[in-house]
C-alpha cells in the first residue's frame, strides 16, 4: 500500500485541463468538490459529475470506470449509514493517483466503515470490498463538521490521445 499525502491546492474543474491555472497561480493538484442532497437520486448525479470531470482531466476510460464505481459505493454508504442531509464529494488529481473523498454529516451511530467478512457472497456489504479491490489505499478520518470523510486513492492514467 502507498501512503499518499492529501493536498489542498484547489483549481476549479474549468481550469483543470490546463493543469489548474487559476487566479495567477498554477495549482499543483487539480481538484473539484461538490455537495449533493442525501438522496438515492443523487448517486447517479455524483457518478456523472466525477466521470465528466475525469474526462476533462484526460483520464482514460478504465480510470473513469473505476472512480465512478468507487464514488457510487462511498456515496451510497454515506446515505445508508448516516443521518446526513447532504453529502460532499471531492476529487483530487496528484501524481499517478486520483483521490476520491466523500464526506457525510454524521449521525447514525455506527463505527468506522470496514469490510465485512464474507461480503463477497452477500447482496449487501460488498461496497467496501470493491473499494479495497480497486483502490491502492483507502481509509476514514473525522470531518471537523462532525461527520466522517471516507477516501480512496486510485491509480490514474491519462488517455493516449
Amino acid at each position: 500500500m502507498t501512503n499518499i499525502a492529501h493536498s489542498y491546492d484547489v483549481a476549479s474543474s474549468n481550469n483543470a485541463p490546463s493543469l489548474g491555472r487559476c487566479g495567477g497561480f498554477v495549482a499543483e493538484h487539480p481538484q473539484d468538490a461538490f455537495h449533493l442532497p442525501a438522496r438515492r437520486t443523487s448517486v447517479p448525479e455524483a457518478r456523472r459529475r466525477v466521470t465528466a470531470l475525469l474526462q476533462e482531466w484526460g483520464a482514460d476510460q478504465h480510470v473513469r470506470d473505476d472512480v465512478e464505481l468507487v464514488m457510487s459505493e462511498l456515496f451510497t454508504n454515506a446515505l445508508r449509514h448516516t443521518a446526513s442531509e447532504k453529502v460532499g464529494c471531492e476529487l483530487t488529481l496528484f501524481g499517478a493517483h486520483v483521490r476520491i473523498a466523500v464526506t457525510d454529516e454524521g449521525g447514525g451511530g455506527i463505527s468506522a466503515p470496514q469490510v465485512q467478512p464474507g461480503s463477497v457472497d452477500k447482496e449487501c456489504g460488498r461496497g467496501l470490498f470493491l473499494v479495497g479491490a480497486l483502490s491502492e489505499n483507502w481509509g476514514t478520518r473525522p470531518d471537523p463538521g462532525g461527520g466522517r470523510v471516507v477516501w480512496a486513492d486510485l491509480p490514474y492514467a491519462a488517455t493516449d490521445d
